[in-house]
C-alpha cells in the first residue's frame, strides 16, 4: 500500500513543532539566565548554622544525650549496633562502680563509635534507642580530605555538661 504524502512521521508539521519546542526551551533558559542569582550567605551568614537554613527533621550527625543529672544516658544495650543495617556503629561496655557512676544503669558504653564512612543516616539507631541516647543532631559539615576523620568517637558526639546545666 503507499503512502500518501505528508503522513510520514518527518512530515512538516512535526518539523515546526519540533522546532518550536527548542525555541520554547531556550526562550526559558535565557529568561533565567538573565534573573540575578540568589546566594545563600552560609559561610558568613547570622546564627548559629552561619546562615544556613536547615528543616527540624533534619539527619545530621549523632548526638549522645545526658540526662538532668548530667550521666550518660547510653546502657551499653548494643540495640543502634543492631538495628545499623551498615554496621557502622561500635561500642564496648564497662561496669559502673558505687565510685565512679558514668550513667545511671549498671552499665555504660566505655567505647561508642560511629564511622560516617559507613553510615547511611537512615535513622534506625534512634529508632532502636529505648532510653533516647543517641538523636540526630543539627551538624552537616563532616567533609574531610582524611578519611580517618570521619570515624566520630564518644568524647566527638557527647552532649558537654556545661551546656546542659546552661538550659
Amino acid at each position: 500500500m503507499p503512502e500518501r504524502a505528508g503522513s510520514s512521521y518527518t512530515g512538516v508539521m512535526s518539523v515546526v513543532g519540533n522546532i518550536t519546542a527548542i525555541v520554547k526551551g531556550l526562550s526559558i533558559t535565557a529568561r533565567e539566565a538573565l534573573q540575578p542569582t540568589q546566594v545563600e550567605n552560609y559561610p558568613d551568614g547570622k546564627g548559629p548554622l552561619r546562615g544556613a537554613v536547615l528543616e527540624p527533621r533534619y539527619r545530621g550527625t549523632h548526638v549522645l544525650q545526658r540526662d538532668e543529672n548530667g550521666l550518660e544516658k547510653c546502657v551499653a544495650c548494643f540495640l543502634c549496633a543492631v538495628a545499623c543495617p551498615s554496621n557502622c556503629i561500635y561500642i564496648e561496655a564497662a561496669e559502673n562502680t558505687g565510685q565512679v557512676r558514668i550513667s545511671s544503669s549498671e552499665r555504660y558504653a566505655k567505647v561508642y563509635n560511629i564511622d560516617y564512612n559507613r553510615c547511611i543516616f537512615c535513622g534506625y539507631c534512634v529508632e532502636a534507642c529505648p532510653t533516647d541516647a543517641i538523636t540526630h543532631g543539627h551538624g552537616f559539615e563532616l567533609a574531610t580530605l582524611n578519611a580517618t576523620n570521619l570515624i566520630m568517637r564518644k568524647e566527638d558526639m557527647l552532649v558537654p555538661a556545661e551546656q546542659l546545666a546552661a538550659k
